[in-house]
């Protein structure tokens, strides 16, 4: 449990680095440098103390030593300099092992200022190696900081998620584990302190030393068990991180390796009992498998993933947790369909846990859903057993505060019962609900979709329609708008119809665009974001003002404030009916919009959107009815308004009368 104290002084020392090294990234890699060059130093201290010897700052390294820096005769620039080298030479120390060694390759000091260094090296100096669990944690809290890699599809997995992940999973003493996108080691992390936790005898309390973790486990069971955990990454310095991070943890020679998951094929024949994983949502443009071992052939990392997880987890007893963006769950091109009907059929998919879009704020709206494959018990159940995470404690905006309502300690109950009662042959009770479902393998269809809501209907179990996102490339395309330059007068006053939101008024519940106040050039369109959107489209303010519904009766284009809803087929969609249905979600929206001045929803988080697809008659029949309802609305407020005249005409000749006498 990570204490105030030790937060504290990590939040003074990345305040102290923020004017001289603003980026997160760079900040965590400046104090993880310092907080091991530190510890290395009170080692050998303590080692002196023991009646040892120095093993690390010895020889021509001695004059680099921690405390050397402190020496009152060393003036700013002269500590500045002697950190700045001993930094620079300390990956070359025959004295270091192979792991420090590679922590302080290429290490340099990015700044010059000798007063921020003192600082930030005061701060560092009320560190103290007295207990490698609790600098653990203070080292993961440094490591949340790093908040998204985004533009590999890679974002920081909250603490509570990965938790709940490996208490599903209950890792044991005896089993391998393997995270093949580590980043930070975070779900090595959180197995290893659960398997402490399982063997444990004493009470638990606030404290490493209070709870004796692990205090069950012999020295060779422990030594067993830190080999048993490793970790993959292609990031020099996400590797870096991870290894510093399970050092920290007790693990002497971490085992995550720099390994190209979805290409190398050195350790293609390793096998674990457990995989965890939340790998990169995104595929590198021009991606192309090069290896094909893969029983799904395909170009999206996302299934390639999933793919080789199912492959290397222990053919008969293996069980595997990966969070996957929910192109996984229902996205029909083919090999999604294939990836998925392979999972079920082929006896690897047991559960699925929808998580809230939001999880992933303020980096990421995208929704994600969590597969729990399990060898054992997908062989022993013809179902699929759902549940979905409405809340998972947090507010699902920004900035992400805390709240009191969480669905994972019953999620966490409900999965481990079920897996049970399937594993001892007890018969499952009906578990149908609001937040869970379990459906027959033999349900699925042809497309094997796994989104909860198509089998049970609307989250409260009411409806009797499909759900679709908006983000099902085979109804719609999400387009965003774009603003010329406007200092540019040659892009500005010609043909293109460009819509603003005064072109979608707030009086107005469901806008028809025939015309906009603004129009743009040819040129000023493709100097821009702006795109052509077809007539008949969907358009919806997502910037500032969220939640104004409009539909383009001609082809225009559109600012930035809007995202854009281009129904691919009207043989399945009425526009009409995504413009009543979007009038529904403007909470929603709001909820997954992030931002300062001016919150935006992003078109990865507007993706996630659903909305009910009933047949097209029976679309068209629901916007008939509205449409009546809303002619009736507008008579209302036609007689409304002529009262009202009437009134006033009452009024005016009442005092024109006072004024006559």
């Amino acid at each position: 449990m990570l204490d105030t104290e030790t937060k504290r002084r990590i939040d003074t020392a990345r305040d102290i680095l923020v004017g001289k090294v603003p980026d997160p990234k760079s900040q965590v890699e400046q104090i993880t440098l310092a907080l091991i060059y530190k510890f290395m130093d009170d080692m050998d201290v303590q080692s002196v103390e023991w009646g040892g010897v120095r093993s690390f700052f010895t020889g021509d390294y001695e004059r680099y030593a921690w405390s050397r820096l402190f020496d009152p005769s060393l003036g700013g620039f002269d500590m500045l300099n002697l950190y700045s080298e001993g930094l620079t030479r300390m990956g070359e120390n025959p004295n270091l092992p192979l792991l420090f060694r590679s922590i302080f390759k290429n290490a340099f000091l990015p700044f010059r200022d000798a007063e921020t260094l003192r600082l930030f090296l005061k701060t560092i100096h009320e560190f103290t190696y007295d207990h490698s669990e609790r600098l653990g944690d203070a080292y993961e809290y440094l490591l949340s900081v790093l908040g998204s890699q985004g533009d590999a599809g890679q974002f920081r997995t909250p603490r509570h998620i990965i938790d709940f992940i490996v208490q599903v999973i209950n890792p044991q003493k005896d089993e391998t584990i393997l995270d093949p996108a580590c980043g930070t080691a975070g779900f090595l992390v959180s197995a290893y302190k659960h398997i402490l936790s399982q063997n444990t005898s004493l009470t638990p309390g606030p404290s490493p030393e209070a709870r004796g973790d692990g205090d069950l486990l012999n020295t060779d069971e422990r030594n067993r068990l830190v080999q048993n955990f490793t970790g993959y990454d292609i990031d020099p310095g996400m590797i870096r991180n991870a290894q510093v991070n399970l050092y920290l943890h007790q693990f002497p020679d971490p085992r995550i390796f720099e390994y190209d998951t979805l290409s190398d094929e050195d350790r293609w024949n390793d096998t674990f009992d457990i995989i965890l994983a939340n790998p990169p949502f995104m595929t590198p443009k021009g991606f192309k498998a090069t290896n094909k071992r893969y029983r799904i052939q395909a170009n999206r990392s996302e299934v390639l993933f999933v793919d080789y997880i199912a492959e290397h987890i222990h053919p008969l007893t293996g069980r595997a947790a990966i969070i996957v963006p929910e192109g996984i769950i229902f996205q029909s091109s083919g090999v999604y369909q294939a990836l998925r009907r392979m999972l079920v059929q082929e006896g690897y998919l047991w559960a699925v846990v929808s998580l809230p879009a939001g999880v992933f704020q303020p980096y990421s709206g995208v929704k994600t859903s969590i597969l729990f494959l399990d060898r054992r018990v997908a062989a022993k159940t013809d179902r699929v057993h759902f549940v979905k995470i409405q809340s998972d404690g947090y507010d699902l905006g920004a900035q992400r505060r805390a709240n009191t309502k969480s669905d994972l300690p019953a999620a966490l109950e409900h999965l481990t019962r079920t897996r049970e009662e399937i594993l001892t042959d007890k018969p499952l009770p009906d578990t149908t609900g609001t937040n869970s479902l379990s459906v027959e393998k033999a349900a699925f269809g042809e497309d094997f979709n796994l989104s909860m809501d198509r089998y049970r209907g609307s989250e409260a179990g009411t409806a009797k329609w499909e759900m679709v996102r908006l983000g099902d490339e085979d109804l719609f395309k999400i387009e965003s708008g774009g603003t010329p330059n406007s200092q540019v007068a040659e892009y500005w006053n010609g043909s293109i119809k460009w819509a603003t939101l005064v072109d979608l008024p707030s009086e107005n519940f469901i806008t028809e665009s025939f015309d906009t106040e603004g129009t743009i050039t040819e040129q000023g369109l493709k100097t821009s974001s702006a795109k052509i959107i077809p007539a008949n489209s969907v358009i919806v303010s997502s910037r500032a003002t969220i939640g104004r519904i409009g539909i383009n009766r001609i082809e225009i284009a559109t600012n930035q404030g809007f995202k854009n809803i281009i129904i691919k087929d009207l043989r399945k969609v009425v526009p009409e009916f995504v413009a009543l249905m979007m009038t529904m979600l403007v909470d929603q929206m709001n909820s997954l919009a992030s931002g300062g001045t001016f919150k935006e929803i992003s078109k990865s988080s507007f993706s996630t959107l659903e909305i009910p697809l009933p047949p097209l008659s029976v679309q068209r029949a629901l916007v008939g009815q509205i449409e009546e309802k809303q002619k009736a609305i507008a008579e209302f407020k036609k007689q409304i308004a002529e009262k009202e005249q009437e009134i006033k005409d009452v009024i005016a000749s009442l005092w024109e009368k006072e004024e006559a006498q």
